[in-house]
This record gives structure tokens, C-alpha cells and sequence, in this order.
């Protein structure tokens, strides 16, 4: 599995279905020279996660918590 698949799937695990909605099927996670960023649809831009898969996965379960605005 990829990096980006291991992001995408802990995304889909922490938020679930019903929790993601439209927003994970247009689920974009990339990484630039600033490390990994999410970016989510109806979101103006993307999230910083971190320069590292753990620190990424660790932020995706952190911005969650917080309800990402969609739940």
C-alpha cells in the first residue's frame, strides 16, 4: 500500500461513511516540498498534516476529533 492509499484509508477508517460523505470521495492527499497535505471538497484550501506519514495519519485523526466541519 502507498502512502497516499495508507492516508486515504486511515481517513475513511477515523471518519467513516456517513461521516465522510461528499467531502472523502473527493478526498485529495498530496505531498509537496512542505510535506502532506489534505485537501477536502468545500474546503478553501488544504490542510497541512505533516512531513511524515505518522505525523499525517496523527494529524487526520486530530483534525477528526475536531469534526473537520463535517459532522
Amino acid at each position: 500500500m502507498s502512502d497516499k492509499s495508507e492516508l486515504l484509508t486511515t481517513l475513511y477508517d477515523v471518519l467513516g461513511e456517513e461521516g465522510c460523505g461528499m467531502s472523502c470521495e473527493e478526498a485529495e492527499i498530496f505531498r509537496d516540498e512542505d510535506g502532506w497535505k489534505l485537501n477536502l471538497e468545500g474546503f478553501m484550501a488544504p490542510w497541512n498534516l505533516g512531513k511524515t506519514v505518522n505525523e499525517a495519519r496523527e494529524s487526520i485523526r486530530e483534525y477528526a476529533s475536531m469534526g473537520f466541519g463535517l459532522h
